[in-house]
């Protein structure tokens, strides 16, 4: 009895808390609420090309880098003058790690024919390799890449309690690993071992969809932590691997009374004559031709002479196209981009998923912390999956602007007559705070074009519909002018007032 209550007293005594360690990769720890499990094996399954071994080595490099943890990196398949090759462009010093000893390398290769001649197999010759590495340069993190190559073609009873000895001795060491292996058949992995081990195991995949290649990180286990359950897109680029989670960020937004002019003071006089919200989100649509680029552009133009930065993604037109065919109404782009205030992202929609276009665009943001945002247009990218996706898209792609406080305005190939073929495409409207449509009007053989405003939040507006003419001087917006037979516009209502002057 006496001994229960002292054992009862122990386990009072010892912390339940799972310690973290953070991976240093972007997006990939908020998934994981902090980090993979702190001095326990992670499994990492994919297939070829799925980003595994730069995965595995990001996680050592960022951890010298920014949390001063040395790494062991031992390799099973490729060689170590290869990985260095593969990981130059990140930007590691990988020389002065190797030599401050705060990086370890080393490619372990055993030919399939030694498992056959030495009899039984067991791994204690690797367990003396890793205990030299670790102890060599005090290592906190170690890698296994591509582990399971190394037991194939053997008997699966003696490998399981081989892996079971493998990953309860890296506990033992205090070490956080992580373990990859190749993408099985019928199990997780194709030896169907480490993800019965493993404390945490993490997925990636890269799928072709529309011939476009994305990749995507799912964790499909994580003993003792809550975790992100989704599928997550991530890229591997220049700066690494970043993942992008497409959850809707769970924090109150901060909504604004401050106000941000349009560029058009004519247009702003049926927004209260104040403009848009600041942090707000704004929808130009109309159909191809109606000047939705006009509006963004003079927009964007208004902000870079109010001081602020702003950022311009294109969808369809080339920056030096949209700088060119603006000048033609007197909005001047370029002198904005020269002076750094206006930035460009151009990509063609097919060039990669709609998630990772928004990635691309959130790491710029983080960058260059603009306060507008523009994106022209949304609908280019509807070719890319179906619209309920965009939809889904652009409401979390919104709601982390609006954390920012950014202002995001995109223009949106959708009419009433759209709508009304294609009901999915009042969807993209319905999240948006402000939305103007742009029509085209014709009258006795001439096109003009007129704007209303279909919505705007938390303001009062102007109900009327009114002509929208653009000129080399600029957009204005004015009434529309009505006599006894209806509606005049464009070249007529000039005559009218003419004529009206005249006789007055």
């Amino acid at each position: 009895m006496m001994e229960s209550q002292e054992v009862k007293m122990e386990l009072n005594d010892v912390s339940h808390h799972l310690e973290k360690t953070p991976t240093g990769i972007k997006g990939f720890d908020n998934l994981t609420l902090g980090g993979i499990p702190q001095n326990r094996p992670t499994l990492v399954v994919g297939g070829i090309g799925s980003g595994k071994t730069f995965m595995a080595m990001q996680f050592i490099l960022k951890g010298i880098a920014m949390y001063d943890e040395p790494g062991v990196f031992m390799t099973f398949e490729e060689k170590a003058d290869e990985l260095l090759t593969n990981v130059s462009n990140l930007g590691f010093e990988l020389g002065t790690m190797i030599k401050e000893k705060k990086l370890y390398l080393e490619h372990l290769h055993v030919s399939h024919n030694e498992y056959h001649e030495a009899g039984k197999y067991n791994i204690d010759g690797l367990f003396i390799r890793l205990e030299k590495a670790i102890e060599s340069i005090h290592a906190k993190r170690i890698v296994l890449d591509s582990l399971d190559s190394l037991f194939v073609n053997l008997d699966i009873s003696m490998l399981r309690s081989e892996f079971k000895r493998l990953f309860f001795w890296l506990k033992e060491k205090n070490v956080t690993a992580i373990i990859t292996a190749e993408l099985g058949d019928i199990y997780v992995t194709r030896l169907g071992l480490e993800e019965n081990v493993a404390d945490c195991v993490i997925e990636l995949s890269n799928r072709i969809t529309n011939q476009i290649a994305t990749r995507r990180l799912r964790i499909l286990k994580y003993r003792g932590s809550e975790h992100a359950n989704n599928e997550y897109p991530f890229i591997i680029d220049e700066n690494g691997l970043s993942v992008f989670p497409i959850v809707t960020v769970g924090v109150d937004q901060v909504n604004s009374f401050i106000r941000i002019p349009s560029g058009i003071p004519k247009l702003d006089e049926m927004l209260e004559n104040k403009g848009f919200f600041v942090g707000s989100s704004i929808l130009v649509s109309g159909s191809s031709g109606t000047g939705k680029t006009s509006i963004v552009a003079s927009f964007a133009k208004s902000v870079c002479e109010n001081n602020e930065t702003c950022f311009f993604c294109a969808f369809e037109e080339s920056p030096n196209q949209i700088i060119r065919n603006m000048k033609s109404i007197g909005i001047n782009l370029e002198i904005f981009t020269k002076s750094g205030k206006l930035q460009f992202y151009y990509a063609r929609p097919t060039l990669q998923n709609l998630e990772l276009h928004f990635l691309s665009i959130k790491v710029l943001i983080e960058e260059h912390k603009p306060s507008v945002i523009i994106l022209d247009p949304i609908t280019n990218l509807m070719t890319e999956g179906p619209n309920s996706d965009v939809r889904g898209m652009l409401t979390r792609f919104i709601d982390y602007l609006k954390t920012k406080h950014v202002t995001v305005m995109f223009t949106a190939a959708i009419t009433l007559g759209s709508i009304a073929r294609n009901p999915s495409d009042e969807g993209i409207s319905s999240m948006v705070d402000t939305w103007m449509m742009l029509e085209d009007i014709e009258l006795d053989g001439e096109r003009n074009r007129s704007i209303y405003v279909m919505k705007a939040r938390g303001m009062a507006h102007s109900k009327e519909v009114r002509e929208f003419i653009i000129t080399s001087n600029g957009i204005t917006v004015i009434p529309v002018l009505r006599n006894e037979q209806g509606l005049l516009l464009g070249s007529k209502r000039i005559a009218a007032e003419k004529k009206i002057n005249v006789l007055a």
